[in-house]
């Protein structure tokens, strides 16, 4: 295997550079959505087990907070998944760009096509996380009754 120059690899370096920031901030938003979902699972949980001793008018009010927040930890798995994804393709877009620099390899459309995925997998997480902010805005408007 022969070495290969700092100076060809000082480039591909540099390009890479976008996509491992893009990693950098999809991992801040999985650890936030890490912990909404935790603490959506664990809020659903206590409202079960709370159900048993409760009233049947505040049973029908708990039941419906249980149901919000199972929507809410739905929408949440799916932007965890997403950002997941998101984080995958830039990954592979990181790995790609290396192994093109190595082995000069023209791949403009699988770069391409990889940025592309990379993002549409960040705007679906980023709507689905988006969703879940309304759904506990509704369960907010719940617990705090009518006005």
């Amino acid at each position: 295997m022969h070495a290969t120059p700092l100076t060809e690899l000082i480039p591909a370096l540099q390009v890479a550079i976008a996509p491992v920031i893009l990693i950098s901030g999809i991992g801040l938003l999985l650890l936030s959505l890490t912990n909404r979902f935790g603490r959506a699972v664990d809020r659903a949980r206590h409202l079960r087990r709370e159900l048993a001793d409760a009233s049947n008018s505040d049973r029908r009010q708990m039941n419906e907070q249980v149901d919000n927040l199972y929507r809410r930890a739905r929408l949440i798995r799916t932007s965890i998944v997403m950002a997941a994804a998101s984080e995958l393709f830039a990954a592979l877009l990181i790995v790609t760009l290396f192994v093109e620099e190595f082995l000069k390899w023209q791949s403009a459309g699988v770069i391409a096509l990889l940025f592309v995925l990379c993002l549409v997998a960040l705007i679906i997480a980023l709507i689905a996380f988006m969703l879940d902010i309304r759904l506990s805005l509704a369960a907010l408007k719940m617990d705090l009754g009518p006005r």
